[in-house]
């Protein structure tokens, strides 16, 4: 019911921008309608389904009016239409396709602040790859497109002269997994949080927390005596240009009942970037990510570890070539992608290669079906306009 609500105020938002306009007189206006097509055929012997092919449409409009103060209203709203089908040629075929709001929001905005309400992309930190702080959001480093499913809620974020910030965030509706959720929501809550960034020597830095109630009702069969349990989660991230660029991102998610392992979550990364002079320039990336679940508070009894190789290398002014290593130190397994990228105008297109363990296991993005365990190979044309 809220969140119907809420797509009708921002619908009527926009209604009364738009009338606006034409009853009084604005500095400037401006309407943008832009769109992304995607089509892609993908082969995978070690699926249940070899062969997948589907393609996506996000048709996007921005709608912005500034006034004589210098303020802006502005309003976005997209769609994610897609449809894909699995084969097994000549024998098996399924097939699957939807329609949902992508993007849905409306902003006002000013020099030093902006207030955003309505479905929207949430994320920060300082890691690049692996981030602890994917607690919005489900980007994967292998997606080309960095798409991601928004949050209904609404965010305030205000700037300060010497380039420090304040965020303040509450969202609705968001039942389903998010970021490294292992519970959902609670069923019509609020979630709510906020973040503070300053600027330190040689970087900048920031402390962030969000809070929320997780339903825990998977897990009543062994503990009858809640459903229900409240999650605090505490972070900080730093970034640092050096000699190279280097981070720290780290965040530990505490819920208040005891569930055994899944009472304390530590989520811990280090990382850092250069670009060699080589060539065109290698740029590299290098990870390390601490995955840790325990009943007790930085106990690290129950660890997974991570690393994380990126490369890229430009050839040409058109082409470009990228690897990501993973190695779990746990299982002692490596899991490589390898994308060559051709970019025109506006046509994109990719090939991208992998060799991974059948038994999937890496902190990627969330997927109703997980395509990339084995070897594989994805051919993608998108198309911007």
């Amino acid at each position: 019911m809220i969140k119907n609500t809420l797509i009708l105020l921002l619908f009527l938002s926009f209604a009364f921008t738009s009338k606006a306009q034409t009853d009084k007189k604005i500095t400037g206006d401006s309407l943008k309608i832009k769109g992304q097509l995607s089509v892609w055929t993908h082969y995978n012997a070690n699926n249940n389904l070899e062969w997948w092919n589907g393609g996506r449409y996000i048709p996007q409009l921005n709608y912005e009016i500034k006034n004589q103060s210098d303020k802006m209203l502005d309003f976005e709203a997209s769609a994610n239409i897609y449809g894909n089908f699995g084969t097994v040629p000549f024998d098996t075929i399924n097939s699957s396709r939807k329609i949902k709001p992508y993007r849905l929001w409306t902003r006002y905005s000013g020099e030093q602040f902006e207030i955003r309400l309505g479905l929207q992309k949430i994320n920060f930190g300082s890691a690049s790859l692996l981030r602890p702080l994917m607690w919005f959001d489900q980007m994967d480093p292998r997606d080309p497109l960095q798409l991601t499913d928004g949050v209904w809620g609404a965010l305030g974020r205000y700037y300060f002269l010497n380039n420090a910030n304040i965020w303040l965030w509450t969202l609705y509706g968001t039942e389903k997994l998010k970021g490294w959720e292992m519970f959902p929501t609670k069923n019509k809550t609020p979630e709510f949080g906020g973040r503070i960034q300053a600027p330190v020597p040689k970087g900048e830095a920031a402390i962030s927390y969000h809070h929320r109630n997780v339903d825990i009702s998977v897990l009543s069969s062994r503990w009858k005596k809640y459903f229900y349990t409240p999650e605090n989660r505490l972070a900080v991230d730093a970034r640092f240009d050096l000699v190279v660029g280097c981070w720290l991102e780290a965040s530990w998610i505490n819920k208040q009942e005891n569930i055994r392992r899944q009472t304390n979550l530590e989520i811990i990364n280090i990382g850092a970037d250069y670009t060699f002079g080589i060539g065109n320039g290698l740029s590299l990336i290098f990870e390390q990510l601490i995955f840790a679940a325990d009943e007790e508070a930085f106990e690290f009894k129950n660890t997974a570890t991570f690393s994380l190789l990126n490369l890229g290398y430009p050839i040409g002014l058109f082409d470009n070539l990228s690897a990501i290593v993973y190695y779990d130190w746990a299982n002692n397994k490596t899991y490589n992608f390898l994308n060559w990228q051709r970019q025109y105008n506006k046509f994109t297109f990719l090939v991208m290669a992998y060799m991974n363990p059948k038994d999937y296991n890496i902190p990627t993005q969330l997927t109703e079906e997980n395509l990339f365990a084995g070897n594989g190979i994805q051919f993608m044309i998108v198309f911007n306009h």
